[in-house]
């Protein structure tokens, strides 16, 4: 059987089939969600930061879980299970979230700064949890 020719398309098509691609993508779209979300609550509306940071983060949570199931790691674990572990890591994940924002915003490089390091802190370390305890394939 002769080797298939690498062309942009096959590359792109490969990665794109890797879960995570998918996730970064899903992850991307969800930060996009949360950070917009903070912006318009505190920056427009002048809620507290901390209110506008949880809305945010618990928005993009629903979003976030539902995509990363079912476009990311195609899971086919009941809700129940795979809802209870994904609430178990957001809730640590908010608390080092509003910890790491409400630090940034006493700084010169403010809230914004502190969600972008948040964000680049939590997305290394989800990955590995989602595809091996949350949404790992079973049998």
């Amino acid at each position: 059987m002769p080797e298939e020719k690498r062309t942009p398309y096959s590359i792109a098509r490969a990665i794109a089939k890797h879960s995570a691609a998918r996730y970064l993508v899903i992850g991307g779209s969800s930060f996009v969600i949360d950070f917009g979300l903070v912006y318009l609550l505190h920056d427009v509306a002048n809620l507290p930061l901390w209110i506008a940071t949880v809305v945010g983060f618990l928005t993009s949570f629903v979003f976030n879980y539902f995509a990363q199931k079912t476009f990311s790691f195609g899971s086919r674990q009941p809700h129940g299970v795979t809802l209870l572990k994904y609430a178990a890591l957001v809730a640590f994940n908010a608390g080092l979230t509003v910890l790491i924002v409400s630090g940034f915003d006493s700084t010169q490089l403010g809230w914004e700064a502190g969600k972008v390091i948040a964000t680049i802190v939590t997305t290394g370390e989800n990955y590995f949890v989602y595809r091996y305890w949350i949404f790992r394939k079973t049998g």
